[in-house]
């Protein structure tokens, strides 16, 4: 799949991206999901609309995830349950019911990372 490839809401699309690639005009809002601001970007550079860096993993769970594929889906379930309780989340659904909405990211693994599984999370929701 695409790092840009939309995903499809009932309204607006979500999309993942990782922060270091170009915006575009079909970002909409660009949101950073990390919980630390990515190395090597200026905030100039990385195009954000909003940092929610409240709505990313907790520490211990990113640090326990250490982006191992094998963990893939015991991440996305730890991180929906600390979505589930998260404040954060409202203020990311509430940007996405204005307009498209693009997750940026800095990890490397574009299929195993909590910008994708965020994306999944808010999309269930949807349905």
């Amino acid at each position: 799949m695409p790092e840009s490839s939309p995903r499809a809401t009932s309204r607006h699309r979500i999309r993942i991206k990782r922060v270091y690639l170009p915006p575009d005009v079909t970002d909409g809002q660009r949101v950073l999901v990390d919980r630390l601001w990515p190395r090597g970007v200026s905030k100039a550079d990385a195009h954000v609309t909003e940092w929610l860096r409240d709505v990313a993993p907790s520490s211990a769970l990113r640090q326990w995830f250490g982006h191992d594929p094998a963990r893939w889906a015991e991440f996305q379930s730890r991180y929906w349950v600390e979505l589930a309780s998260n404040p954060a989340v409202k203020t990311l659904r509430q940007m996405w019911s204005h307009g498209d909405v693009t997750l940026v990211y800095s990890a490397h693994d574009e299929a195993h990372n909590q910008a994708r599984a965020l994306a999944e999370f808010l999309q269930a929701a949807e349905k």
